[in-house]
């Protein structure tokens, strides 16, 4: 099967306890911790919205109820702003609010793995094709990353993954695919190997947590073992799919942040505000004396 039907669909598994950020994330989501000024899940929306997608669903969990109240309206904040007269403010809020009916929220009750909240999302999905977004990754490029899947999708039909390169002996730490005939801006996928023993790996290019799935992933996701972590793992449903139907991978070539670790959050607010016209100014000095300071450390 060669689906080719329209993505319309995402889904955005926000159900994970963010431990590697506690204590912050005790009270916050991590997905609501922000990059500058807009919350991480805020990025992984946009880019989603790029790409052309209609509906977004969020596959939430306890203690998550903020993401939801985050993409409706606050009536007392806009009520306090238009009584401020705060044009600004109100013209951003509105242009980030999802139309009526766009967002679907439903709960993995148990956290039992990446599988098994992409499951959770099947009602909300139905039988069409859909994008699958980790919400820690956030993507910056030329184009988004999702917009470059689709195009590839359009052109290849099946199955598709975000790929990236990384240095051949850390290719251990990642799912990695094998590498078959090239298509559009990527190539067909031979075979996927979660974290391949050292020396092993079909290749270096690693996914990257962009998927773009075809509902037949829902009925093995039901009924699979589990695996790795004592959880329902993604990438073992996605070999199982691929006995029956073709992956392609897109080869993103832009910066991907991990969010969910410390050192990707950081990289990922000195980037971003390196970008805004508003912020570089009183931001650059300060942050190259720092950098010089902590060179002279390192000499002595």
């Amino acid at each position: 099967m060669t689906d080719k039907r329209k993505v319309r669909k995402a889904v955005f598994p926000v159900a994970g306890l963010g431990t590697r950020f506690l204590p912050a994330t005790k009270a916050v989501p991590k997905e609501m911790l922000t990059v500058v000024d807009k919350p991480v899940i805020q990025y992984v929306v946009d880019e989603a919205l790029e790409a052309g997608i209609e509906h977004l669903i969020f596959v939430t969990g306890r203690s998550k109820a903020v993401i939801e109240d985050y993409f409706d309206i606050q009536v007392e904040l806009d009520q306090t702003l238009r009584e401020r007269n705060k044009k600004a403010e109100i013209e951003l809020l509105e242009a980030m609010l999802p139309k009526a009916g766009t967002t679907s929220f439903t709960r993995q009750q148990a956290p039992l793995g990446l599988g098994h909240a992409v499951w959770c999302a099947r009602e909300l999905v139905g039988n069409e094709p859909f994008a699958l977004l980790l919400p820690d990754m956030i993507m910056k490029g030329e184009k988004g990353c999702l917009k470059g899947m689709v195009e590839l999708y359009e052109e290849s039909g099946g199955n598709v993954v975000a790929v990236e390169e990384c240095a051949p002996d850390q290719a251990h730490k990642y799912g990695i695919v094998g590498v078959g005939e090239t298509v559009g801006d990527g190539f067909r996928i031979t075979r996927m190997v979660e974290k391949p023993a050292k020396g092993t790996a079909p290749s270096n290019f690693f996914i990257n947590g962009r998927y773009i799935l075809q509902p037949e992933i829902f009925p093995i996701l039901e009924t699979q073992e589990r695996g790795a972590g004592n959880e329902i793992q993604l990438t073992d449903g996605m070999v199982k799919l691929a006995e029956a139907q073709a992956f392609a991978a897109y080869h993103f070539r832009g910066d991907t942040y991990d969010c969910g670790a410390k050192d990707g959050f950081i990289l990922a607010n000195v980037a971003f505000a390196l970008e805004r016209g508003d912020i570089r100014p009183t931001v650059e000095g300060p942050l190259k004396t720092l950098l010089q300071g902590l060179k002279s450390l390192s000499i002595r």
